[in-house]
C-alpha cells in the first residue's frame, strides 16, 4: 500500500511525507527518498524539484515530499527541524 499523506499530529491538517535523500544524480535528476514512517523508499519525478528552493540535493539530507499518482516522489521542498517535529523542538 502506497501512503500519499501523512496527517500533521498538530493540527489534523495534510501534508507532505517526511524522509531522507538516499541517492541523487544531479547530472540526470534521478534519486530517491526513504519515507521516515514506513521506510518505502521513492524514485524522484522528473519534476520533483520544480518550484522547490533546492537544484540539487544531497545524500542524509531530510525533506518534505508528496508522492504523485505514479508513485513517485514529487514537489520536494525544504523542512525545517520543527516541521520535521524533531521531539526536542517542538513547540510547547
Amino acid at each position: 500500500m502506497v501512503v500519499r499523506f501523512a496527517l500533521s499530529p498538530r493540527d489534523g491538517s495534510v501534508s507532505g511525507m517526511q524522509g531522507v535523500v538516499q541517492s541523487y544524480d544531479p547530472a540526470t535528476g534521478d534519486g530517491v527518498v526513504m519515507d521516515d514512517i514506513e521506510f518505502n523508499e521513492y524514485e524522484l519525478a522528473v519534476d520533483a524539484l520544480a518550484g522547490s528552493v533546492f537544484r540539487m540535493l544531497r545524500q542524509g539530507q531530510r525533506v518534505m515530499f508528496e508522492v504523485n499518482d505514479v508513485g513517485l516522489a514529487s514537489r520536494i521542498r525544504l523542512g525545517s527541524e520543527v516541521d520535521m517535529e524533531t521531539p526536542e523542538l517542538l513547540p510547547e
